[in-house]
Parts: structure tokens; C-alpha cells; sequence
């Protein structure tokens, strides 16, 4: 088997904040599996909060790169990766799952989701992520969306103005459906008294309002929030999510914090098994890293996967969206195409 790889810089169309950060480039490594005249690609989107930089990426890839000896022996690629690093560095894992899962669809000429025996249904429509900037722009943001079509805006809250960027965004998409996510940044009193706000602006769901660890506070809250309440910071992989059935109604699910696709799989079955609804969402990735979460996206009841569209210039082609519809990727593999270099 011969593998490379490569890392670029993707650039958004403008900065992209939540409440821990915000940032406008992002290193993404793109990987490439190449035997028996098939190829199979994957992408890893590290994120600081977990632990990982594009130079644990580049530093780790080599490593793992060594335990990949059947490309068909899912369980062994699973057992050789948590072996050698039984925590951390999710996104290189993903990277190196997604190459070996897209080489096994091409060997078969089968889109992923066919080969795995996945759900033909239509994918829930995405919403579009209005990050924190200033409160006009997050207004244009809004009302831009919505003329473009999108039916659904999520909504990044973690600051002073809280209210008044609900306020704000209301006003500007008065017919969108509304998501909040605090992103943890919430204390359980300011939470409490958010509850209200998010009933009076019909917010759809609320995600992530305290902080990772505090599941009990999550659970006071689900108690007497009369809108559904998702874990993302909470939930590591998939050994976590029963620990969270109690504080949460459902999960947001990412393949770059998971491990890769057949994590995101084993941890989809295990939120349902135990009651919880599920959210697709992403990192700021390109096309390749949306279009493995689009292959599982007809099992999730939510999809926030517009990473791509947030940027600049992608460098992968063949997702077809219109507004937050997103249709099933049909071509073998993950069925998009690396973009000709003066296309990017």
C-alpha cells in the first residue's frame, strides 16, 4: 500500500467566531491510500480544544500509517489505531478511516453509504451557522441566508449580548427555524435564565450550554427546558455517550472528533439504543470531510454539515447543494473530485 499526504490552509469567506475563538484558517491534511489500482482519500480537520495542531497531525499520520495492513480488516484498523494511541489524535484516526473506507467502496464501485448497507433516505436539511462577529454583520449573515433559502440557522451565542443577537436575529429571519449553540460557554445561572429568552424567540434546540464535564448541571437543565438540549463538547467518542443519556436529549455527532466514519457509525447506533436523537455536524472542512458525514446524514434527525460552504475556496467538488438540501453523494467512494489547481 502507498500512502502521502498533504496540508493546505483553508481559508474562510470571512472570520469564523464562537465563543472560544475565532479564527479565519484552518490547516486541513488531505490523505491519499493507493493499492491494487484503487484510491481512497480522507481528510483531518484538528481542533486545538481537543488537543490537536497540524503538527500533531503531520507527526502522528506516519505512526498510524504503519498499522494499516488489510484495508478490509475494519475491526483490526480499530484495535492497531486505539492500541497505539488509546486517546487523542481523533482527526489523523478519521483521516486514515475515511482512505481505507473510500478504497474498499471504489474496489466494489459502490458509493460508501450503499457498501455499508446505510439508509437511502433524504438527508435533513442543514442549517446555516451564524458565528460570532459583530452584531450587524451577524444580522447581514442572517438575513443573507435566508434569501438564499436556508430554512434553519444555527446560531453561535457565548458572549454579553446574547440576548440581543437572538433579538437580532429573529428580527432579520422572523420565519427560520433557530438552533442555538453556546458552545459551553454558559455558567448554569446564565443558562437558567437564557431558558426564557429561547422560549419567547422559538429556538428550535439548544446545544452545549455548560461546560463539558458538567453533566449534572446539564441535567437541571433538561429538567426544565421545554426545548430539546444536545451534548458536542460533552460527548469524546463512543464510550461516552452513556454517560450522557441522562443529561441530554441528543448528540452531535463528528467523524473529525470520533475517529472517522465507522466510529461516528458504532457511536450513532449506540446515542439510538439509548434513546437519544441525533445531529450530524462538522468542523470547518472541505467537500471530502462533508461528504463522509453526507453518507451517514439519512440516519441523523439534524444535519449541520455546511463546513464547506463557509469557505473561500474548496478544494474538492461534486457535493450539490440548494440552500441547507444537501442530496446523497451517488459516484463510488465519497463521490466528490479533488478540484484542477487553478480552479482552488
Amino acid at each position: 500500500m502507498k500512502f502521502s499526504f498533504e496540508t493546505l490552509e483553508l481559508k474562510t469567506h470571512q472570520p469564523f467566531g464562537i465563543a472560544r475563538w475565532t479564527h479565519s484558517s484552518y490547516p486541513r491534511t488531505f490523505v491519499t491510500l493507493e493499492h491494487g489500482g484503487f484510491t481512497g482519500r480522507g481528510e483531518a480537520a484538528p481542533n486545538a480544544f481537543y488537543g490537536e495542531t497540524r503538527g500533531t497531525v503531520e507527526a502522528v499520520l506516519p505512526v498510524l500509517l504503519e498499522k494499516i495492513t488489510d484495508p478490509w480488516d475494519w475491526e483490526a484498523l480499530e484495535h492497531n489505531f486505539q492500541s497505539t494511541f488509546p486517546h487523542g489524535h481523533p482527526s489523523v484516526k478519521c483521516a486514515l478511516e475515511m482512505a481505507v473506507v473510500e478504497w474498499c467502496a471504489m474496489s466494489v464501485n459502490l458509493p460508501v453509504w450503499q457498501m455499508l448497507g446505510l439508509s437511502a433516505a433524504r438527508i435533513p436539511e442543514s442549517s446555516f451557522t451564524v458565528s460570532l462577529a459583530a452584531l450587524e454583520t451577524m444580522r447581514e449573515n442572517a438575513a443573507r441566508a435566508v434569501l438564499e433559502g436556508y430554512g434553519t440557522l444555527k446560531v453561535k451565542l457565548g458572549t454579553a449580548q446574547d440576548v440581543s443577537i437572538l433579538e437580532t436575529l429573529r428580527e432579520a429571519a422572523p420565519k427560520a427555524k433557530i438552533r442555538v449553540d453556546a458552545n459551553a460557554a454558559w455558567t448554569r445561572a446564565q443558562a437558567k435564565r437564557m431558558l426564557d429568552v429561547l422560549e419567547q424567540m422559538d429556538v428550535e434546540l439548544l446545544e452545549q450550554p455548560l461546560a463539558s464535564e458538567d453533566l449534572e448541571g446539564h441535567l437541571e437543565l433538561r429538567r426544565i427546558a421545554k426545548i430539546p438540549i444536545f451534548a458536542d463538547e460533552s460527548l469524546h467518542s463512543r464510550s461516552s455517550v452513556p454517560n450522557l443519556a441522562h443529561s441530554f436529549d441528543g448528540v452531535n455527532l463528528k467523524i473529525q472528533k470520533l475517529g472517522g466514519p465507522l466510529q461516528a457509525l458504532h457511536t450513532l447506533r449506540t446515542a439510538r439504543a439509548l434513546g437519544l436523537s441525533v445531529m450530524l455536524g462538522c468542523m470547518i472542512e472541505s467537500s471530502l470531510g462533508i461528504a463522509a458525514s453526507a453518507h451517514l446524514a439519512g440516519l441523523a434527525d439534524f444535519t449541520d454539515l455546511d463546513g464547506a460552504t463557509l469557505l473561500e475556496h474548496d478544494p474538492y467538488t461534486g457535493l450539490t447543494w440548494k440552500a441547507g438540501v444537501l442530496e446523497r453523494p451517488m459516484g463510488a467512494g465519497w463521490g466528490v473530485e479533488r478540484r484542477n489547481s487553478n480552479e482552488q
